[in-house]
């Protein structure tokens, strides 16, 4: 198809949706940036939030935050990308963020992965604790990478608690219970494209069960390009689908979604996102 964009649905004039959770940075994106973030525009995503996974990342983060108006960024060590042994990472962080106040609106993602396990698990945990008490330092909403580490993250979430600018839990894999836990400390549950996955039995039934204003949604680009694009690059334009297919899980108007979440990101981020 010439124009991957006919399969989206179209928003109506005054609504607009919000990608919380995508790289922009990444290679993937390095021949056509400009013409994602319109093609974004034309589907009234109104703001991307670019996140950063380790010292570089959250530079260039900042500066496309600079250079495009509809981007924001957030910085933060991904447990893949651990600093050890860089000593003053996080200072270098600090600073970043201080010099960029007006650009940046979260910390993330931090958290644990147990799937790849690049890092022990004892030293992923105490860099997330150590990042957790810098995003409240920092007064930053939390953004946590948690795969196959569901417990391990509730628990230091419960224990380094409570967040006063609030948190996500990035592209939510856990069940209804832990929806719940999560969402009892405060935490909004952001839906990626893997929801459209026909194998996504679980994350569906979350988003069934789980209260409307509590929801967030993502691209994860590069990555987790819903259907039917799956295995293929994903793009901030592509929450569409996403979103469209939420609608229907929670059986309202794709409007009524947009401008829920759209809301929630607000609520969260920054009363100035949009």
């Amino acid at each position: 198809m010439n124009d991957p964009l006919r399969l989206f649905p179209d928003l109506p004039e005054g609504t607009c949706i919000i990608d919380t959770h995508c790289h922009l940075d990444m290679n993937d994106y390095a021949d056509d940036l400009d013409a994602v973030i319109e093609r974004a525009r034309q589907k009234k995503v109104e703001k991307i939030i670019t996140i950063g996974i380790d010292l570089e990342s959250s530079k260039k983060a900042v500066s496309l935050a600079r250079k495009y108006p509809g981007v924001k960024a957030s910085v933060g060590i991904h447990p893949h990308d651990l600093p050890f042994p860089a000593e003053g990472t996080y200072d270098d962080i600090v600073k970043l963020t201080v010099e960029n106040r007006e650009h940046i609106i979260g910390y993330g993602e931090i958290g644990l992965d147990y799937a790849k396990m690049y890092h022990p698990a004892e030293m992923q945990q105490l860099h997330f604790r150590i990042q957790l008490e810098l995003a409240k330092t920092l007064d930053l909403p939390v953004i946590i990478h948690d795969r196959d580490a569901h417990e391990d993250v509730l628990r230091i979430l419960e224990q380094c608690g409570p967040f006063p600018a609030g948190g996500v839990m990035h592209c939510f894999s856990g069940d209804y219970t832990m929806a719940c836990k999560a969402i009892d400390l405060g935490f909004y549950l952001s839906i990626p494209g893997i929801v459209t996955f026909k194998n996504a039995s679980s994350l569906r039934e979350v988003v069934r069960k789980t209260p409307l204003t509590s929801l967030l949604l993502e691209t994860d680009g590069p990555f987790l390009a819903p259907q039917p694009w799956r295995g293929k690059r994903n793009e901030p334009a592509y929450i569409l689908a996403t979103a469209a297919c939420v609608a229907d899980l929670c059986n309202i108007p794709l409007e009524h979604l947009a401008q829920a979440t759209t809301a929630n990101a607000i609520a969260l981020f920054n009363p100035d996102l949009l």
